[in-house]
Formats: C-alpha cells, structure tokens, sequence
C-alpha cells in the first residue's frame, strides 16, 4: 500500500461529463457492466478466479430478470446483484436521489402490496399488557421514524406491528417484521411493502435494537441498563473516537471509523492522553464495525504498538483514462483533498506515468518497490499488552491496521473474522449518464494476492469470542485476559 498516494477508502467523486437522458434499467445495466470492465482494478482476477463461462452465465441470469424489473427500487436491486459476482466489498450502487432503501414512490405515491399481513392491535391494551408482565425481553414500544411498532411475542417469534406511521401506506396492525426465536433470522417488510430477508440482528443494551439496516429505540417500557450495556451502547452509537480509563491497569480507545475526517479527534485523543497512555499496563482498541477510512487515520496509534519493523505491502493502480483522470482532480482541488500543495508536482507526474501505461498496472511508488519497511520507531514500555477487538464489520483500512499492528509482539486481536474486503481497494465514484446511479469502484489491486489474499477470507483473531459470549460483554471478558496474564 503507498500512503501518499491515496488512502483505502479515500473517496473522489467523479461526474461523467454527458448530457443527461432517459435511462431504462437496461441502458443502466450496461452502463453499469462497460465501467466495470474497462475500468475496474479487481474484474479481470474475478474472472481468473471465477471463470469466463460463470460470468457469461450470471449475465445471462441477469439479462432474464430485465422483463420483471417494475421500479427504480427493483432497477436498484438488479444491479447490485450483477456486482456481487465481482465481489462482495469496494463496489457500491447507489440512486442519487436516495430512493432506493427504504422507499419506492411511483407518480401516485407509494405503493401498497396486496394481502399483506395484518394483526388486530390496540396500543393502549398493548402498553396495559406490558405494564402488568414480569419477564422483560424484546417486547414493547419501538421507534423508528416513521414507524411505531410494537413487538409481541408470539409462539413461533417476534413481530413489529405498526401502531403508527406517518407512511401513508402503513396502517394499524401491518406487520413491519417477523423474527425468529432465536432472533437470527426475519423477514422485514420495506415502505413498499417489499419482503426482505434478514440475517443480522442486534441487541444494543435494553432499549435498542438493530434490525439489519435499521434501528429501533424502545419507548416502553424503558429499562436501565447495566454500566456493562450501558458503555456498549455509547460504544456502538457513537460516530467519535474517545478514550475511556477503565481502571488503574487499563484504558480503553474506541475507534468506530478510520474515516479521514476522524483523524483529528484521533490525533487529539492520543495527545492529551500520552502521559496516560505511557504509563498504562493494557490498551484495548475496540475496533468492531470499523469499517475502514484513510490510513492516515491510525498512524498516532502505531508508536503505541510498535515493537519490531513493520512490513507494509504496496499496491498497485489500473491506469484507464477515467482512472487517471484524479490525479488532475487532486492537483487542483488540493485543499479539498488535505493534499499538501508540495506534493502537487507528483501527483502531475503520477498523472503521466499513469497515461503512459494505459491498460497496464502501475506501481506509483518513486523507488518501485513492493515492500515498505517502517523501522521508525522506538519500542516503548507501556504500554505492555495491546488487546485489539474485531468483528465482521471490519474492512478495508481498518484490516489494512490489523495486518500491520498483528506483527507487533504487543498486539493480540480478540473477537471474530473481519469482512476480507481489502485486496482490490481506493474507491472512485461516477455518476450514470442519465444522472440517476453513482457507481463506485475500485482502482488499486494489492500486491499481496495471490499468496496472502485477505478478500473473502478476513483476518481470524488471536483469541476467537464465542456466540456464548453477549457483544456487551467483550471489553470485559478482554480486559479479564489482560489483567490476568503475567
């Protein structure tokens, strides 16, 4: 990876220069398929990986589903389906106008799905019914705007059931949800009344709840949370790092994103609190659900890790004309970019290295090297062990941190898997010709494939935490480690 170049989940937004016109689905999905092809870094090892007569086939399925697209939504769907076979993580579609999630609207409004299922509903019996229960679980009043739900109970799992809605095409005892038991699986009913499957749910302390996509917070009955829910609640709602001073032996740094606009409040957290920091036995760096950001973003935590030379593979950038054209968008729009007027004259030279090997990939280092060896730093003696904490939300930069601070003699991770979405990554965004979509894609490809590919397989922990173990527990059950080791 070459930092100065442009950061894993740096984003540039690119409007192709065409007049605006009538899209169908269709004319998308090949506007769509030809960027892909021409452009991105990761299609051409999809396709060594997958198979010509696989893509021709999942082009073929796809082409089928054209007749039954009905809406902007269903449009929406077929697309990013069609990108799936590429890969799962740094490419994205996106309607501009943002109807695509959770709203479908036609010229007459929205459109309600027949026979959808209803349940008979009064809230005020319902809150009667809860006020009066011993067991406290998932049940009860939860907001979501712009719905109200209850959630009940029934023999087979929960259902959401709307009491209100300001979505004029939601009515008193529409059925927004059911889950399972074990709450592990569902079916969420879109605003249009469009059944989507879900795979991922979450508790968050007693009054919220995670629905795939969605959150919910309880209105009643509210219960107090446990200091243990309590602080992961404030761990995974908040969009800012912060530090927090557990005990005498341990501090804890929370990092929900590495996106660069972050990287202040991270600089600032670290020097206020070095003397802390210099002295601590145990850091823990719970990272879940960091999704990536700018690699800049983390560099005044390395100091902290650091025990040995850290070895850095560098990447390597597909030159297209498209691509290439941000080396002139940084070179004039410098500031927007935090880019250093001084480097301008690289990035002008990158722009012609770049151009004179289209089709080619171009490693943009100056010495051309693969390996970067950071020996820069002295080892300190606090603090003594770093416990870093994972999940399945991580990706891109932040398991671009992982695999440089895991060499570290320090550093144990500690949770689940990442996601694997780093190989192929520095994403570009353009927008459709009809002005409709924003694509993005990727333009670098990692010098570590194919003997340590990291997409579709992630970064394992050190030390696996079991289903067994409640998310609102990790920081604890770390800590115990930690503070239990000699």
């Amino acid at each position: 990876m070459f930092k100065l170049i442009l950061p894993f989940a740096f984003i540039l937004i690119f409007s192709c220069n065409l007049q605006a016109q009538n899209c169908n689905c269709a004319e998308n999905l090949k506007w769509v398929k030809k960027i892909i092809e021409e452009n991105d870094a990761g299609f051409q090892y999809a396709l060594d990986q997958k198979g010509q007569d696989a893509y021709q086939a999942h082009n073929a399925k796809i082409e089928q589903k054209l007749a039954g697209i009905k809406s902007n939504l269903d449009c929406t769907k077929l697309l990013s389906e069609w990108l799936q076979f590429i890969r799962k993580g740094h490419l994205s579609i996106n309607r501009i106008d943002g109807k695509d999630v959770d709203s479908l609207v036609s010229d007459t409004g929205f459109i309600t799905k027949n026979n959808h299922p209803t349940v008979s509903i009064s809230e005020d019996e319902f809150r009667n019914y809860l006020t009066i229960k011993k067991e406290q679980n998932l049940e009860g009043i939860w907001d979501s705007p712009p719905y109200k739900v209850a959630i009940k109970k029934y023999p087979e799992g929960y259902k959401g059931i709307i009491v209100s809605s300001t979505a004029d095409n939601w009515m008193l005892g529409d059925v927004k949800f059911a889950l399972n038991n074990e709450l592990s699986e569902g079916i969420y009913y879109l605003r249009d009344k469009t059944p989507e499957k879900i795979s991922f749910t979450l508790p968050i302390g007693k009054n919220m709840f995670q629905l795939g996509n969605y959150l919910y917070t309880k209105i009643y009955p509210t219960v107090e949370n446990t200091p243990l829910e309590a602080d992961f609640v404030k761990s995974y709602s908040t969009g800012k790092p912060y530090l927090q001073k557990i005990n005498a032996k341990t501090i804890l740094l929370r990092i929900p994103s590495f996106n660069g606009r972050q990287k202040q409040t991270i600089d600032s957290l670290i020097a206020i609190h070095r003397p802390q920091l210099e002295k601590i036995e145990n850091l823990i760096i719970d990272i879940r659900n960091n999704g990536g950001g700018s690699d800049g973003s983390y560099a005044e935590i390395i100091p902290f890790l650091y025990t040995n030379p850290i070895r850095t593979i560098g990447v390597t950038f597909y030159s297209t004309k498209l691509n290439n054209q941000r080396m002139l968008d940084f070179c004039k729009n410098y500031k927007e970019y935090g880019i250093d007027p001084m480097e301008i004259p690289f990035y002008r030279a990158a722009y012609d290295s770049l151009n004179n090997h289209l089709g080619e990939f171009v490693n943009l280092r100056p010495d051309r090297k693969l390996v970067r060896i950071d020996s820069g730093y002295s080892t300190l003696p606090y603090p003594r062990q770093v416990a870093i904490i994972i999940n399945g939300g991580n990706g891109s930069t932040a398991e671009q941190f992982l695999l440089e601070a895991k060499q570290s003699k320090k550093v144990k991770l500690f949770g689940t898997t990442t996601s694997g979405v780093l190989d192929i990554s520095n994403m570009y965004f353009v927008e459709s010709p009809c002005k409709e979509y924003k694509l993005g894609y990727a333009l670098s490809k990692s010098y570590r494939i194919p003997n340590m590919a990291i997409d579709n397989k992630g970064i394992q922990p050190d030390y696996y935490i079991d289903q067994t173990i409640q998310n609102t527990e990790w920081v604890d059950y770390v800590r115990k480690i930690l503070e239990d080791s000699k």
